[in-house]
């Protein structure tokens, strides 16, 4: 539930909104996303958080995070760590959270409500810290992937959980073929 009045502000764990709408079939439109929270609140601000690889000439990510930049986002952003598993696989590592979690704890005093796109469990004493400032949490994710994408203690805290599945009419758009924009960060 959201209210008119209510200063807004969206935290998006950009690898993990990624997974989730990959999950359900569809990409996520950041512009109509921003436009459908400015329509549901005050949007104060909206931040995108996602990890970066450094040694990439090219990064698929780049285009995606440079046109945020310009677009009303607040982009958050780390070198990503790249090492070899011990079968010899290439991974990547680029976690967020101390960074988004640290900015929400921030902004608390001058918002209403804050929107966190996420499903990571990692998150449940983030939502907690913020209920007790009296800040209300609404967590988008999705139950709908198998297995499903948000973590059952982080649902459970929330004050409401939003289905992204259920915005995707509002938010979506098809899936690009070969689009594998942040499949590299996933940790």
């Amino acid at each position: 539930m959201f209210y008119k009045d209510e200063r807004l502000a969206l935290f998006i764990d950009g690898s993990n909104l990624y997974a989730a709408a990959k999950s359900l079939g569809f990409d996520i439109d950041y512009k109509l996303l921003r436009t459908e929270f400015m329509r549901r609140g005050k949007l104060l601000r909206a931040f995108y958080y996602t990890a970066l690889l450094d040694n990439e000439e090219y990064s698929p990510i780049r285009p995606l995070v440079d046109w945020l930049n310009y677009n009303g986002f607040h982009m958050v952003t780390k070198t990503a760590k790249e090492y070899t598993d011990s079968q010899g696989r290439r991974k990547v590592k680029g976690n967020m959270d101390i960074e988004l979690a640290v900015n929400a704890m921030e902004l608390a005093p001058h918002v209403d409500h804050v929107v966190l796109f996420s499903g990571d469990g990692d998150f449940k004493p983030l939502v907690e810290a913020l209920q007790r400032q009296g800040v209300r949490v609404s967590v988008v994710s999705t139950i709908r992937s198998q297995p499903p994408m948000i973590a059952d203690e982080l649902r459970r805290q929330a004050d409401n959980f939003i289905e992204l599945d259920g915005l995707k009419d509002v938010v979506g758009r098809p899936t690009r073929e070969g689009d594998d924009t942040e499949t590299y960060e996933l940790n």
